[in-house]
């Protein structure tokens, strides 16, 4: 990819002097994108604590732009890749460390780590994170759920890093959480958060979480290069039908544009079969949706996050 000359290694040495991370130049990401397509960050930090992130946030240009890559679990990175600066959280950012009647919880820690950490120490009602794929601080940011329950439920603080580089901690009432949505302030990045659940029975904990995870196994294409539920479930306002049965309707189960293809396992989840481009992947979602509009009426909304740029012709 082409560097634009905002983000060259030069600029950055004279600007982050005191850099404890790594920083990386036109940095590849599809091998780390679930789908396993996408095109370069143009600069990738990985932030060596919370210290570290909030210098850099504070020193660079408020003008340039940044996004936070996460466990890019819901995420299509675009063929063009990631201008601007790109973050992921690693090290220094998966703590997980008891606290009373639950856990002060790392933004870069998986879902599924936090589960089984949760059951270990006989806490219940965090069960249901095992079903979610990501980490922390993607599910704080769309208050991710899955089997009856959400983040919102177990939630009682976060700390985020602003774009000016402060550190704040917010309550649960301060974020705005609904059906996967949540209202953090422009690209703040999520550190870290307290889940909270109760005292519980080990083993029935364990059950729980092993029936969650044979119901996932049976269900979704879990194991195909695929970025987990595409689009959110209709209000029921709207209709009774939830994604993928829309999708099944308008004939979309095993639908392919180019190597990318809707699951013939689950209808809601678009994979890529081995040649797919997130071009691919994204039109044949564009398909999918057309096809539901056009039928229904219904207009379907991306819970996978699209970023980057398109491929350049």
């Amino acid at each position: 990819m082409q560097q634009q000359g905002l983000f060259t290694k030069e600029a950055f040495s004279d600007l982050l002097p005191k850099l404890q991370g790594k920083i990386n130049f036109d940095a590849p990401l599809s091998a780390r994108s679930w789908f396993r397509v996408g095109g370069n960050a143009e600069t990738l930090i990985n932030p060596a604590n919370d210290e570290d992130l909030s210098y850099i946030l504070n020193t660079i240009p408020l003008e340039w732009p940044i996004f936070t890559l996460g466990a890019t679990s819901n995420l299509l990175i675009r063929d063009g890749g990631i201008a601007g600066i790109s973050f992921q959280l690693r090290k220094g950012f998966n703590e997980i460390t008891p606290d009373h009647d639950g856990f002060i919880v790392g933004a870069a820690c998986l879902d599924t780590t936090v589960a089984e950490y949760a059951a270990a120490h006989g806490i219940s009602g965090l069960e249901f994170l095992i079903g979610i794929p990501g980490s922390i601080g993607g599910a704080v940011k769309m208050n991710a759920g899955a089997h009856g329950s959400e983040l919102s439920n177990i939630l009682d603080w976060i700390e985020i890093i602003t774009r000016e580089g402060q550190l704040l901690r917010l309550s649960v009432s301060e974020l705005g959480l609904s059906y996967r949505h949540s209202s953090l302030p422009q690209d703040a990045i999520v550190t870290k958060a307290r889940l909270q659940g109760i005292a519980g029975d080990k083993e029935k904990i364990t059950q729980a979480m092993n029936a969650i995870k044979k119901q996932r196994e049976d269900s979704q294409p879990i194991r195909s290069r695929t970025g987990g539920s595409t689009f959110r479930n209709p209000d029921p306002s709207e209709t009774q039908y939830r994604a993928w049965q829309l999708i099944d309707l308008v004939g979309g189960r095993g639908l392919m544009v180019g190597g990318a293809q809707v699951s013939e396992k689950h209808c809601n989840f678009l994979i890529n079969t081995g040649t797919a481009t997130a071009a691919d992947i994204e039109n044949l979602g564009e398909e999918v949706k057309k096809r539901v509009m056009n039928q229904f009426g219904i207009q379907l909304h991306w819970e996978i996050k699209r970023v980057g740029r398109p491929l350049e012709e």
